[in-house]
C-alpha cells in the first residue's frame, strides 16, 4: 500500500510538472502572438510622433523620437480627411444597424424547430457562403439597381453576413423552448416574443455580430473602390488607401525638395486617424465577445 501511494504521488509530481511545462509555453506562445500584432502598431504610432530628421535616419522603432506633432496637425487640417472620417462613422453605424436588422429577422425563423421548410432555407443560405456570381455579374447588378455613387452601395449589398447569422441563430436555438411556449400560451405573438424574450436574453451574441459588422464596415474599402467615383462618397479606408498608394510616386516627384513633414510621418499619422476611433469602440463590446462567440458556436 505504501509503495501504491507513493508511486500515485509521483505520478501527480509529474504531472504537476508537465502541466506548469505546458502553460509556460501556452503563456510563451500567447506573448509571441501579442507581440506580432503589437510591435508593428506601436512603430506606426512612434513613426507619426516622430521628428522628419529621426525617421530619415532610420532611428524610429517603438518608441517617438524627438517629438514632432506636425504629421497629425496637417491631417486635421485636411478638411477632406475631417469629412470622410464623418462619413465613415455615418456609414459604419447605419450598415451596422441595417446589418442586424436583417441577420435578426433571417436568423429568428430559421432558430424554429416549427419552421416548414427549415432545412432546405438552411442549405441554401450555407450555399452562398461557397459561391458567388463573381465581381463583374456583381457590379452589372449595382449598376441596373441604380446604385453606383450612392449612398446606399456600402449599406445595402452586404446587408447580411451567413457567419453571424449562424452564430446568432445557433445563439437563440439555446434559448429554452420553455420560454417561447409559455409567452405563446399567453397569446404573445412572434414579434413579441423576439423583442421581448430573444433579443434581451442573446445580448452577448448582439454585441459582438454588432462589433464584427461595425469592424468590417469600418475596415471595408473595396466597394468604395469598384461604385463609387464621387469624393465626397470616399471613407476613410479608401481615403488612406490613396494616401499610401500616391505617396511613392509623390516621393520621386519631390526627390531632393526640403520637406517640413516626412512623407513616412504623414502615412503613419492618416493610419492612426483612421484606426483609432474603432479601437475606442472595442472595450465597450469585449466584456461580451468571448460569451457571445462561445455560446453562439455550441450548436449548429
Amino acid at each position: 500500500m505504501a509503495k501504491e501511494h507513493m508511486s500515485r504521488g509521483s505520478n501527480a509530481v509529474v504531472k504537476s510538472t508537465a502541466n506548469r511545462i505546458i502553460d509556460m509555453i501556452v503563456v510563451l506562445v500567447c506573448l509571441i502572438a501579442i507581440a506580432v500584432c503589437l510591435l508593428p502598431m506601436m512603430n506606426v504610432l512612434a513613426v507619426s510622433l516622430s521628428s522628419k530628421a529621426a525617421i530619415t535616419r532610420n532611428l524610429v522603432y517603438f518608441w517617438p523620437v524627438d517629438l514632432d506633432l506636425e504629421a497629425y496637425k496637417s491631417v486635421f487640417n485636411d478638411s477632406g480627411m475631417r469629412h470622410t472620417l464623418w462619413l465613415s462613422v455615418v456609414v459604419t453605424v447605419t450598415s451596422t444597424l441595417f446589418c442586424m436588422l436583417m441577420t435578426t429577422l433571417c436568423a429568428y425563423p430559421l432558430s424554429q424547430r416549427r419552421f416548414p421548410g427549415r432545412a432546405l432555407f438552411n442549405t441554401l443560405i450555407i450555399l452562398t457562403m461557397y459561391f458567388n456570381a463573381g465581381m463583374i455579374p456583381d457590379y452589372l447588378n449595382i449598376k441596373r439597381l441604380g446604385l453606383l455613387n450612392n449612398f446606399w452601395v456600402m449599406v445595402l449589398p452586404a446587408g447580411i453576413s451567413v457567419f453571424n447569422m449562424i452564430i446568432l441563430k445557433s445563439f437563440f436555438r439555446n434559448i429554452p423552448e420553455s420560454l417561447q411556449e409559455s409567452a405563446e400560451m399567453e397569446g404573445a405573438s412572434h414579434w413579441t416574443i423576439l423583442s421581448r424574450i430573444y433579443l434581451p436574453l442573446s445580448t452577448p451574441a448582439l454585441a459582438t455580430i454588432a462589433l464584427f459588422y461595425a469592424v468590417g464596415r469600418w475596415n471595408g474599402f473595396q466597394d468604395v473602390r469598384l461604385y463609387v467615383t464621387d469624393p465626397k462618397l470616399y471613407t476613410i479606408q479608401f481615403r488612406l488607401y490613396q494616401i499610401i498608394m500616391r505617396q511613392a510616386s509623390t516621393d520621386a516627384n519631390m526627390e531632393g525638395v526640403q520637406l517640413l513633414v516626412d512623407s513616412d510621418s504623414i502615412r503613419a499619422a492618416s493610419v492612426m486617424f483612421a484606426t483609432i476611433p474603432i479601437l475606442a469602440v472595442y472595450p465597450w463590446l469585449q466584456r461580451y465577445f468571448v460569451s457571445g462567440v462561445t455560446i453562439g458556436a455550441v450548436k449548429g
